[in-house]
């Protein structure tokens, strides 16, 4: 199917998709003053070890990771409003608290509560862009229109934080807590809006009546059953690994060995990253919608196994040599992620999407072990040794891919 992106599916798009791009234009942006720092704000407050700092993100990330899941698969029956609101209020809370805490026992505490939100949050939005858009090339936009206002957030964050001087600055967190305050008013208007709107016809947050009703234990029999979802998870789980070595790993690797002008190197990455991906992905999107959505993700993966032999042998005050590995990690990032939410969508019968993207959840696993892994790896070895092991599992995930469309999957229909 190819990609259309041309005036016309931007005019498609409904209230709520309007809501959501900028609802998360606000939040990603002043969620990037101050979160990518955590590692550096625990290692200068605390004195703690890259082990110990890896641990502390991954305890809080593992835990959210099957919260998601078993939110995101009751959305399916309760509804997306509700658990999105809760959701939302958790945000405002977690983030509030973050702004405070002063103990390791506070920020773990505290930060799990975050990860719980953000997995919650991430899997809710896509079901619901399933839920209000019909048409497969109009959703494909908009899953594409939301990952790069996200990224256009991630760019201007950074910046506003350098310039409003609250860059590393813990207090910072409250602005992210007032974002998600307003966002949340939007949602509430927005879904009120949504359902006088379509008074005659089925609530975007109820199942249609013409929709199977499924159980829990069939959910769980389908997904066991479906061997293409589960060799699809593991080889997410891996690209989330890899990739997420760049949030995490490699800042703890450039503030241990010390490299120069750190706090400004770690804000070009960010910036190069969010910056890259913005010029670049609707130009790739067009380059590269000839070619099936599995092609377009080896050809992500081969540009990402390239960026971390870079991060590998890029020495350590070569600035502009870790802003050319993070251009290279950008492109590849600009294909895979908004695919990988594609491809999903296709995947996912209609009835099942929630749960779909809440098994898709466990891809956060790779993002929750990156930092464990990343640090025992920077403890007992070094940094180039971390992005090496990085490539090598890029190969096993290309394979992966490679045989996909061999393995079975479940009768639909037939649950029982």
């Amino acid at each position: 199917m190819n990609s259309d992106i041309s005036l016309a599916r931007f005019k498609q798009f409904p209230v709520l998709m309007w809501i959501f791009l900028f609802g998360s234009f606000i939040t990603r942006g002043s969620y990037y003053m101050v979160w990518p720092f955590l590692a550096v704000i625990l290692y200068e407050k605390f004195a703690l070890s890259a082990t110990e700092v890896g641990l502390v993100l991954t305890s809080a990330a593992v835990i959210s990771v099957f919260t998601s899941f078993i939110g995101s698969s009751l959305s399916d029956k309760v509804g997306r409003h509700t658990l999105m609101y809760i959701t939302g209020v958790l945000y405002i809370i977690s983030f509030s608290l973050l702004a405070e805490v002063e103990t390791v026992a506070g920020y773990v505490i505290v930060m799990t509560l975050c990860s719980i939100a953000t997995a919650l949050w991430r899997p809710l939005t896509s079901a619901a862009i399933g839920d209000i858009i019909e048409d497969a090339q109009t959703r494909e936009l908009a899953m594409q229109s939301l990952y790069f206002i996200v990224n256009v957030g991630c760019a201007v964050g950074p910046l506003a934080g350098v310039w409003l001087g609250l860059t590393g600055e813990q207090s910072s967190f409250y602005i992210t807590a007032g974002a998600f305050a307003i966002l949340l008013v939007l949602l509430v208007w927005g879904f009120n809006f949504s359902d006088k709107a379509a008074k005659n016809t089925a609530a975007i947050d109820e199942p249609e009546e013409k929709k199977p009703a499924v159980q829990g234990k069939q959910i769980l029999r389908i997904l066991f059953a479906d061997k293409l979802l589960q060799c699809l998870i593991l080889a997410n789980i891996l690209c989330m690994f890899i990739y997420a070595q760049m949030d995490s790993s490699l800042i703890q690797y450039l503030t241990r060995a010390e490299a120069p002008d750190l706090l400004a190197l770690i804000s070009a990455l960010i910036f190069t990253n969010a910056l890259v991906i913005i010029s670049s992905q609707f130009l790739l999107l067009k380059m590269m919608a000839r070619f099936s959505l599995t092609v377009r993700i080896q050809i992500g993966l081969v540009l990402l196994m390239v960026s971390q032999f870079w991060l590998a042998l890029n020495p350590i005050d070569l600035f502009w040599g870790w802003i050319g590995a993070i251009v290279v990690m950008s492109l590849a990032e600009t294909i895979l992620f908004p695919t990988m939410n594609v491809h999903l969508d296709r995947l996912a019968p209609s009835h099942l999407r929630g749960a779909y993207f809440g098994a898709a959840s466990f891809y956060d696993l790779g993002f929750a072990l990156a930092p464990l892994g990343g640090g025992l790896i920077l403890d007992y070895y070094n940094g180039p040794t971390l992005f090496f092991v990085a490539g090598g599992l890029c190969v096993v995930v290309i394979y992966l891919y490679a045989i996909l469309e061999k393995l079975p999957r479940p009768d639909f229909a037939n649950p029982s």
